[in-house]
């Protein structure tokens, strides 16, 4: 504003418009345009002016927002598809809006319940301290690291906390279910099955969208009759056995990283060799993880089917938590929500 003001007072002294305009860098529409502003509005016409435009081409009538607004509140439980359909009936005249419109004014004016599913929220379990061979097996996905080849590898691995023997190392692709239901499914097979596993909350391990956090995996491991077992988020330290094994592997596996997956495993497989049986261990009086680790006598022996009893009716349910039923000759069923149950 002072230099409108500075601008204008020359003006009035007698100044050229061209010359001002020049020397305070401005056009001289620009020039004129301050000074017609002085002219019919005095000092007030050099302040700074809203930007807001003076009209709005797509703006919703504020009679059709009346509208809108009031079957809202005589129908609470509308949503804007509705609503539109309703205004289309009775005001022919008037221009429709989009259901996209009339959501946007029901938001506006806080009628739009914005609830959310309530998620899983990770806290731990209880942990334990094991006293034998298969009490207790950690489970964690060692960080990802690129391979000559320029892939990510996902080392798995699996220890018993007790003997602190490795039981399995795998190179994985990515943290996918089906490849931890493969790489657990051997070890089960070449091990037995433990008493608890203990994980953190991450995938495929833990969910965040389920009921208690449960998984496939981890429902697949209550199935199996073994407990879980789950650390604090951002508590590592409780999982430390598994942790240290990690920086191990590391140092002695991973630098440098294999041209590919098959020369990165046979290097992990090394690694077993020398860290089960070669290496002696502080904690466990630097005796060899092997001379202390035998087979669970619990053998996989898989699951069975399931029964049920011969009143009851099976119905697939879908991943999104719905059942069809009456299907007819026309191919249409009815969804209905899956509850309780």
């Amino acid at each position: 504003m002072d230099e409108r003001l500075r601008f204008v007072a020359r003006l009035l002294d007698g100044e050229k418009m061209a010359v001002l305009c020049r020397e305070f860098d401005i056009s001289r529409k620009t020039g004129y345009k301050i000074f017609s502003r002085y002219k019919h509005c005095g000092m007030e016409g050099l302040t700074d002016r809203s930007r807001r435009p003076y009209r709005h081409a797509n703006r919703l009538p504020f009679q059709v927002e009346k509208l809108i607004v009031q079957l809202k509140t005589e129908h609470p439980s509308w949503g804007a598809p509705k609503i539109r359909e309703k205004l289309r009936r009775l005001h022919t005249e008037i221009s429709l809006p989009a259901i996209s419109t009339v959501h946007t004014v029901l938001d506006r004016h806080g009628l739009v319940s914005k609830g959310r599913r309530a998620r899983y929220k990770a806290e731990g379990t209880a942990l334990e301290q094991p006293t034998a061979p298969n009490d207790l097996w950690c489970a964690d996905y060692k960080g990802e690291f690129m391979l000559t080849d320029r892939r990510y590898c996902y080392p798995l691995t699996i220890t018993d906390a007790a003997s602190r023997y490795l039981l399995c190392c795998d190179a994985l692709e990515g943290t996918k279910e089906e490849y931890a239901f493969t790489v657990f499914e051997r070890t089960f097979k070449d091990f037995g099955l433990p008493r608890v596993i203990r994980t953190d909350n991450g995938v495929p391990f833990a969910s965040r969208s389920a009921f208690f956090g449960l998984s496939k995996l981890s429902v697949w491991w209550l199935r199996l009759g073994i407990r879980i077992e789950r650390i604090k988020p951002g508590k590592p330290q409780q999982n430390g056995r598994h942790e240290r094994m990690h920086l191990t592997l590391k140092k002695e596996a991973t630098r440098p990283a294999g041209r590919n997956f098959l020369q990165q495993q046979a290097k992990f497989d090394r690694f077993m060799q020398c860290f089960n049986f070669e290496r002696p261990h502080q904690a466990i009086n630097m005796k060899y993880p092997a001379e202390l680790y035998s087979p669970s006598p619990r053998p996989y022996q898989g699951l069975g089917e399931l029964e049920y009893p011969f009143h009851d009716r099976t119905i697939t349910v879908t991943s999104c938590g719905r059942i069809c039923l009456l299907r007819g000759s026309s191919r249409r069923c009815r969804l209905h929500r899956c509850g309780a149950g």
